[in-house]
């Protein structure tokens, strides 16, 4: 077994990731929280070390990814519609902070909401 590991995601707070890490495993899949612990004890500092990383082995990555597309939960407009990239046309968006700088890492609540397309990685504003 390959002991590399790839991270599939990384999330804000340590309940965020046990749904994914329980379907995971359900389907065989091993998984490693990296920084799970560390989260748990000061969940105040999840910016600054970027969250808890959900870790499995390089030869499970295909799998995982295709399990974590399947269960991602997607942007939503207001009218409870999926959110569709001006760029490409898919409805495969996600909330997405650039985080760049010292003070949007201090203080992320003052970044700007985007959203990234999964598909064509295109970062838009909402309209």
């Amino acid at each position: 077994m390959n002991p590399e590991f790839y991270t599939l995601a990384a999330f804000e707070y340590v309940a965020d990731v046990q749904i994914l890490k329980g379907r995971l495993e359900a389907d065989g899949i091993p998984v490693f929280l990296r920084d799970e612990n560390t989260l748990n004890s000061d969940p105040l500092i999840s910016n600054a070390i970027g969250g808890v990383k959900l870790q499995v082995y390089y030869s499970d990555k295909e799998k995982a990814t295709e399990i974590y597309n399947e269960i991602r939960a997607y942007a939503m407009d207001d009218h409870g519609n999926f959110r569709r990239c001006p760029n490409c046309k898919a409805e495969r968006m996600e909330i997405y902070y650039n985080r760049k700088g010292i003070f949007y890492k201090l203080f992320p609540f003052f970044e700007k909401r985007k959203y990234k397309c999964l598909n064509c990685e295109f970062i838009t504003e909402p309209s």
